[in-house]
């Protein structure tokens, strides 16, 4: 986590679940990054990790967030 703050300069935020819980906890800022993965197994290429190399998978990645946008602009 220090590593991303120094080299990237991003504010890492790490969200625990309260242990006292039981059961289903809505956890803050968790729900954006779950919705984008959603998003993201639209795409039949990215269901499946056929790519040999991680570059040409964040491409893809890029293609899919890219296609996303477009269709809602449209």
């Amino acid at each position: 986590m220090q590593w991303v703050m120094n080299f990237c300069r991003w504010v890492v935020q790490v969200v625990l679940r309260p242990q006292e819980t039981k059961g289903f906890v809505l956890l803050k800022k968790r729900w954006v990054v779950e919705r984008t993965f959603g998003w993201l197994m639209g795409c039949r290429r990215l269901v499946r990790d056929y790519e040999l190399l991680p570059q040409t998978s964040k491409t893809f990645i890029y293609l899919a967030m890219l296609r996303i946008m477009v269709r809602r602009l449209a």
